[in-house]
């Protein structure tokens, strides 16, 4: 059983435009989510849309932020770099952001139960396909030139939406890596933020049962196998497969204390050693290198797409 699949309807976009320049239009968008949950304020998605003024048949890509508000900064300045370029450019605020977090999640976070969190990544990668159903329907974007860009959390919704949504020809996944079970035990933050402690023994267990899983994803496909634990289900080393021989770019950090090196490095290797950066620089201050990793995605999407 997929978990990301989703009754597909006619999109329903709401549109507003906020801003004109002589290059590019820019609105807010809101849509209703096909997966809605018990959080009312959840089910109303938002975003922002870049369409270029004169390109026709123009790539796009959709960028996703990372955990809160403030990546969202970083995922516009890309978007006004790539728009100028002629990529059209959708912003999608994902479960995490304010103008969605219902209160009762915002005070736990990120201690949420495995339940919460697996609902978060189905909701997340499904509001994704919606924004894919919608650009198929829009006479200025060329459906057949998609990619995406994802940042840390929205790094792992990119892979894992990349993985079982064909539609998607490109991906950029910055600070970003695979292996739940190793993250929260090599991490320095995350299994501390996570509130979670396992002994080395459970550890290692854990780690067999995934790699199992993973063999029989690997021989079987991802929907006709069913795991020892859902969040296996979430995790993007579990479709990597399904990116071998795909355009990807990772853009990782030499000290991520977030993401350790070695989850990036074992997504990479089953990815099939995919173009990857390193900067020298933690989780956070990896944007301080933002005019070199801008120049590196907008060359990469220009390599890829028909631009």
């Amino acid at each position: 059983m997929n978990p990301y699949s989703y009754t597909a309807g006619e999109p329903h976009f709401n549109l507003q435009l906020k801003k004109t320049t002589s290059r590019w239009l820019h609105y807010a968008v809101d849509f209703l989510t096909a997966y809605p949950t018990r959080y009312e304020k959840n089910n109303i998605v938002r975003g922002e849309y870049f369409q270029p003024r004169k390109a026709s048949h123009a790539p796009l890509a959709i960028l996703l932020h990372g955990m809160g508000d403030r990546s969202v900064i970083l995922c516009r300045l890309l978007a006004r770099s790539l728009v100028k370029k002629g990529i059209a450019c959708f912003i999608l605020y994902l479960v995490f952001h304010s103008s969605r977090m219902p209160e009762v999640i915002r005070n736990r976070l990120p201690a949420l139960t495995h339940d919460e969190w697996f609902e978060s990544y189905q909701v997340s990668v499904i509001d994704v396909r919606q924004v894919l159903d919608w650009a198929s329907g829009r006479a200025e974007i060329n459906k057949e030139q998609i990619a995406l860009f994802g940042l840390s959390f929205g790094g792992f919704i990119s892979a894992i939406t990349m993985g079982i949504d064909k539609r998607i020809k490109a991906g950029v996944f910055a600070i970003s890596g695979g292996n739940f079970g190793k993250i929260g035990w090599l991490s320095k933050t995350f299994g501390a933020r996570m509130g979670r402690s396992y002994t080395e023994a459970e550890y290692r267990q854990a780690q067999k049962r995934y790699a199992q899983y993973r063999e029989q994803v690997a021989e079987k496909g991802f929907e006709n196998v069913t795991p020892a634990q859902k969040g296996f289900q979430t995790d993007p080393l579990t479709f990597a497969p399904y990116l071998r021989q795909r355009p990807i770019l990772m853009i990782n950090a030499l000290w991520d204390e977030v993401i350790p090196r070695e989850t990036a490095i074992d997504f990479w290797e089953a990815c099939g050693k995919p173009a990857i950066t390193w900067f020298p620089a933690t989780h956070a201050t990896i944007w301080l290198w933002y005019p070199f990793i801008s120049r590196k995605i907008g060359r990469f999407l220009k390599s890829t797409l028909e631009i």
